[in-house]
């Protein structure tokens, strides 16, 4: 599997330690893979902010769409209903 380097804030960071402390995740890879997953399927969805077509659109006929960290934001906050 390929590897990349990424640069994340300690919160975020914390967030993952935690994850895999409790259980949630077996590993910190297996939650940022998650992510990811997460993330393209917003994308394709169209769920999320495409900052490209939004800088090449000044009028703003492409349709606002949401950022990841409001999709993740809904993702933590649904998972503190259920728990």
């Amino acid at each position: 599997m390929p590897m990349v380097t990424v640069s994340i804030s300690p919160l975020q960071a914390a967030g993952i330690r935690a994850a895999v402390d409790t259980g949630t995740y077996a590993s910190s890879s297996e939650v940022v893979r998650e992510a990811l997953r997460m993330w393209d399927a917003a994308r394709k969805r169209g769920e999320i902010c495409d900052v490209p077509h939004a800088v090449n659109d000044p009028d703003g006929a492409v349709k606002s769409s949401r950022c990841v960290s409001d999709m993740f934001a809904d993702y933590e906050a649904e998972t503190h209903r259920h728990n």
